[in-house]
């Protein structure tokens, strides 16, 4: 009596077998996670714009922009009177006088710093008033140069990217703790006349150290332009 032997595989083959799979599989989540990366980046910055259109219609409307935020918790716009509470110019987007989603694509909140001068209810901005924020960017040697004439910005919204640097969370708590090499990251989260807007980076040795933020401001003449086409200037 023959006895037939049934051949499977021996636990080399197994293995190479699950190697192999774990190579395909890993071929195919890199690419989707870069995907999911760059929508999160294309949503961010369709509601940055979405943001610099909101805050142009609120100046229209009221004639002047509106303050920060009261809190992490609170997206009213935080003003006593006629104008920010303390004096206050810098903190967070203003989403719920704005009407706006409250987050990035990252779950943080919007940075928002506002010219004193543009939130002051009392005494209506114009063409004149002058602002005192700075857009800079990095020129191809690294150095720093202007984005957009200095000391000529109304207002600056900021998402401080995936990486989370300077960036807080819904809570109000702070995201992630800032490397030293981030400098322009650091200058974002920190400053509240000077602000960096420029092209991503993961490389610590580029000037300005790594970098993800996404940066809007508002256009001083696109602001005037549409305040004089609603008669709300001069």
């Amino acid at each position: 009596m023959r006895i037939k032997l049934q051949h499977g595989f021996s636990l080399v083959e197994i293995a190479i077998v699950l190697v192999i799979v774990g190579l395909m599989i890993g071929g195919l989540l890199t690419p989707l996670t870069v995907q999911m990366e760059q929508r999160r980046v294309a949503e961010t910055r369709r509601m940055l714009d979405e943001a610099r259109e909101a805050l142009v219609g609120y100046a229209v409307r009221h004639g002047h922009l509106p303050c920060p935020a009261i809190s992490a918790a609170n997206g009213e716009e935080d003003r006593t009177g006629y104008r920010c509470t303390d004096e206050r110019r810098d903190g967070f987007l203003p989403w719920a006088t704005l009407g706006l989603p409250k987050l990035d694509a990252w779950n943080h909140l919007y940075r928002y710093s506002v010219t004193p001068a543009f939130a002051d209810s009392g005494q209506r901005f114009k063409i004149i008033t002058p602002r005192d924020i700075t857009v800079y960017t990095r020129d191809a040697t690294g150095a720093l140069a202007y984005a957009a004439p200095a000391q000529d910005v109304p207002a600056v919204i900021v998402s401080h990217g995936a990486n989370g640097a300077g960036a807080y969370s819904e809570l109000g708590v702070a995201v992630a703790t800032m490397s030293r090499g981030n400098e322009d990251e650091r200058n974002n989260a920190q400053s509240d006349v000077n602000f960096v807007a420029r092209p991503p980076s993961d490389s610590r040795a580029q000037q300005g150290g790594e970098f993800d933020d996404l940066v809007v401001w508002v256009s001083p003449n696109i602001l005037f332009n549409r305040m004089v086409a609603a008669q709300v200037l001069p």
